[in-house]
């Protein structure tokens, strides 16, 4: 796939989860934004910001801060910058009885301590920030 040109790729659960972990880092993202399981490739495109993470299956988590499940499928993909994912695929929120897709994550710069969600019909929901600290 011509957009994963160029990118650094780690394969098997140990190697990805910490290239997965050192993105949210770099970027200014909550640790525990991405709690995944059985990762068998994780990549990024520093040219692009494009990044990827394979998993063996969906997973399903509940911010419990929150009360917000989430849906994690098999293939998260999307382009991250400071304090950004946009253009995400593969994470999912379940709002009442539906499961929108969310496309973009966004942390405020400069901090307020508030997360932003936006589906791709535009809607926007926001939660502080400590609700996605690692183990969370």
């Amino acid at each position: 796939m011509e957009r994963k040109e160029g990118g650094t790729v780690k394969k098997g659960h140990e190697e990805s989860m910490a290239i997965a972990k050192s993105l949210l880092e770099e970027f200014e993202l909550p640790a525990g934004l991405l709690p995944l399981d059985k990762v068998v490739e994780a990549g990024f495109v520093r040219s692009t910001g494009y990044m990827w993470i394979i998993q063996e299956k969906k997973v399903e988590h509940e911010f419990k801060m929150i009360s917000k499940l989430v849906s994690y499928d098999t293939e998260i993909d999307g382009y991250i910058e400071k304090k950004k994912i946009k253009k995400l695929k593969g994470v999912k929120a379940k709002e009442l009885m539906l499961w929108p897709p969310v496309g973009q994550i966004k942390v405020d710069d400069p901090p307020t301590g508030k997360i932003h969600f936006k589906s791709f019909a535009g809607i926007v929901k926001t939660f502080p920030v400590e609700a996605f600290a690692a183990g969370q």
